[in-house]
């Protein structure tokens, strides 16, 4: 979105002008091979364009091959502290790992997995974690944790670029949405490698998917971020789908279908809440990007307020009103509501 430079994930582009990508992080082990099969196919069907996946130890190599093999979605293998790991990742064909080279003891040993993801035309991802500042980083900042932050990541960043390495995505999070977004902004202004966003630890359910959008937003509104992901206590599948809701409030992507409904109160002529919930269960699969649907509860909010909407439904004093670019197409009464409904749906 925001970064001059490119790289490439087994086809992947991101950074460059590219649209923006929404990632996600397997929550299953990798000692269940099946399970996280299951799991990178299920991400998929939600679009998920890039699967980070921990490996924690050497013995697991053999199962990152495998998976590597079977997932429809390109692999960023998750590495920290042991420079074989990222070398075992890379060996088993991932075309990207993540890894935080200031926490490498190693020297030679981080050189030698850079030198063979130069070989493979691999991708390294680096980053800093609020969580993980050193002493010395935060009295460099004078006690400013986002300059940390930035800080942490120039730090690692020095390294592959003095290994004459750039194929790079940086990345500075925090479970504090004002401390992630100035470092973004301190990176973005700063280096022109593509930029992974998300705020780290940011909870469960509505909370969570709250934290996340507020912080990723403020970011992509001012143009930084070309990959994000919303860190859930929860489901993978759920950060892919708040991951692109985000983008499509922000009318940056339009994957899937956006339906808008009114919040209802005493005017209502008809239960949005049990129809929303209808709507969504009809609408098919493969429903062209970017439709919207509008349900409103009465013809105050019908088809004026929801002119825009591929297709709308409004309650009306003798039943509803079916309406698409605010043009009505069917004025029936309630018993015949699902019928229709079909019916204009199939349209679409």
């Amino acid at each position: 979105m925001g970064s001059s430079k490119t790289v490439v994930i087994k086809g992947l582009s991101i950074g460059g002008g590219s649209p923006v990508r929404v990632e996600s992080m397997i929550k299953t082990p990798l000692s269940d091979i099946y399970g996280c099969a299951e799991e990178c196919t299920a991400l998929a069907a939600e679009g998920c364009e890039l699967i980070r996946v921990s490996l924690p130890d050497l013995s697991l190599a053999p199962n990152m091959k495998v998976l590597n093999e079977r997932s429809p979605v390109p692999l960023m293998a998750d590495i920290h502290f042991n420079h074989r790991l990222a070398l075992a990742a890379l060996g088993s064909g991932c075309a990207s790992i993540r890894i935080n080279p200031g926490n490498m003891s190693d020297k030679k040993g981080t050189e030698e997995v850079i030198r063979l993801a130069r070989d493979m035309k691999a991708v390294i991802r680096i980053g800093a974690n609020g969580g993980s500042l050193s002493r010395a980083q935060m009295q460099k900042s004078g006690g400013d944790r986002a300059a940390a932050l930035a800080c942490a990541v120039e730090e690692q960043l020095r390294i592959l670029l003095d290994n004459s390495f750039e194929d790079i995505i940086i990345s500075a999070k925090s479970s504090s949405v004002t401390e992630t977004v100035r470092a973004n902004s301190i990176l973005s202004q700063k280096f022109p490698f593509p930029l992974h966003i998300g705020i780290t630890e940011a909870g469960s359910g509505i909370p969570g998917a709250v934290k996340g959008a507020a912080g990723i937003s403020l970011m992509l509104a001012q143009g930084i971020g070309d990959t994000i992901r919303v860190s859930l206590t929860g489901p993978s599948t759920d950060e892919v789908r708040v991951g692109y809701s985000i983008l499509r409030a922000l009318e940056i992507r339009h994957k899937g279908c956006s339906i808008i409904s009114c919040p209802t109160c005493g005017r209502r002529r008809i239960d949005v809440v049990r129809l929303v919930e209808e709507v969504t269960s009809l609408l098919p699969k493969e429903i062209k990007d970017g439709t919207v649907i509008a349900v409103m509860g009465c013809e105050v909010n019908g088809p004026r307020e929801a002119a825009g909407a591929d297709l709308g439904i409004a309650g009306t004093p003798d039943g509803f009103v079916l309406f698409r670019k605010g043009v009505p197409v069917c004025n029936d009464t309630a018993e015949n509501l699902r019928k229709r409904l079909i019916e204009e749906i199939g349209r679409l």
